[in-house]
C-alpha cells in the first residue's frame, strides 16, 4: 500500500516539475525544475527496488542538468526580471484536462489490471546490477548505442555553440579596444 501512495506522490511531483519546465520563461527556473523532476523520477526506481538505477538516475541526469545549468548561467542574462504571461489560455486548459484524464487513468489502472508480470523474470543468483547489464547489452544494445551517439552529438554541438559565442564576444571586445585606442 505504501508503494502505491509513494508512486502517486512521485507521479504528481514529477508531472508538476516538468510542467514548470515547460511553462517557465526563466531558463534557470526551468533547469532547476528539470533537475527536481529527474530526482523525483529516481524515486520510481527506489520504489521498484532498483536502487542502482535510482542512484545512477540521480548522479548522471541531475549532474548533466547541473552542467546545463552552468551553461545557462553563462549564456542567459539572469539578472533581468522575467514577467511570465500566459499567452494562450487554450493550451493551458487543454494540458490541464489531459493531465486530469491521465491522473484518473493512472488511479483506475490498478483496478483494471490485477496481475502485472515483468518481461524479464528475476534469475536465481543474479543481482539487480547484473540483470540491468544483461538486459541492456542484449535486448537493448542498439537503442543504448544510439542514445550514446545522440548524447555525443549534443555535447559536441554545445561545445561548438559555446566556442562561437566566445569568438563573437572576443571580436566585439577587440573592436572596442581598437576604438578606444583610436579615440586617444
Amino acid at each position: 500500500m505504501y508503494e502505491v501512495i509513494a508512486f502517486y506522490i512521485f507521479s504528481i511531483l514529477t508531472v508538476g516539475m516538468f510542467g514548470i519546465v515547460v511553462m517557465s520563461k526563466n531558463a534557470l527556473y526551468a533547469m532547476s525544475a528539470l533537475a527536481g523532476g529527474m530526482i523525483f523520477i529516481s524515486g520510481f526506481f527506489f520504489i521498484l527496488d532498483a536502487e542502482f538505477l535510482g542512484v545512477v538516475q540521480i548522479v548522471v541526469y541531475s549532474g548533466a542538468i547541473m552542467a546545463l545549468y552552468a551553461f545557462g548561467m553563462m549564456f542567459f542574462d539572469t539578472t533581468r526580471d522575467v514577467s511570465e504571461k500566459m499567452r494562450s489560455k487554450k493550451i493551458a486548459y487543454t494540458l490541464s484536462i489531459i493531465s486530469a484524464v491521465l491522473i484518473v487513468a493512472i488511479l483506475c489502472m490498478p483496478l483494471v489490471s490485477e496481475s502485472i508480470e515483468a518481461s524479464y523474470p528475476a534469475m536465481e543468483n543474479v543481482g539487480n546490477i547484473q540483470m540491468v547489464g544483461l538486459i541492456l547489452f542484449t535486448k537493448y544494445l542498439v537503442p543504448f548505442e544510439l542514445a550514446a551517439i545522440m548524447l555525443l552529438v549534443a555535447m559536441i554541438s554545445g561545445i561548438v555553440l559555446a566556442s562561437k559565442k566566445m569568438d563573437e564576444h572576443l571580436a566585439i571586445e577587440e573592436d572596442e579596444c581598437e576604438m578606444l585606442k583610436e579615440g586617444k
